[in-house]
């Protein structure tokens, strides 16, 4: 592994995870009025196709990053959906 990758890795691993705080948040306390419905479903367009990019490229840092935060990102938007209709 070359100091490129390594830095791709970092840089995913930041990204990713600076969404687990607002899903724990989200998930502990149901609350999800003040999170934007508009902007989770343009970063989840801007994630899957930074999905695609990465598989086109077949780069594993870009790839994992994005599955992974498509995951939390989705799963904060799905609440905040069902939640509204509740």
């Amino acid at each position: 592994m070359n100091y490129i990758d390594v830095i791709g890795y970092l840089a995913a691993f930041c990204t990713t995870f600076a969404y687990l705080p607002q899903a724990i948040k989200a998930f502990k306390t149901r609350k999800t009025e003040d999170i934007s419905t508009l902007m989770y479903i343009i970063m989840l367009i801007g994630l899957i196709l930074w999905l695609i990019y990465g598989i086109i490229l077949k780069n594993l840092p870009i790839i994992i990053a994005n599955v992974a935060t498509i995951l939390l990102a989705s799963s904060v938007l799905l609440l905040k959906i069902f939640s509204k209709k509740n």
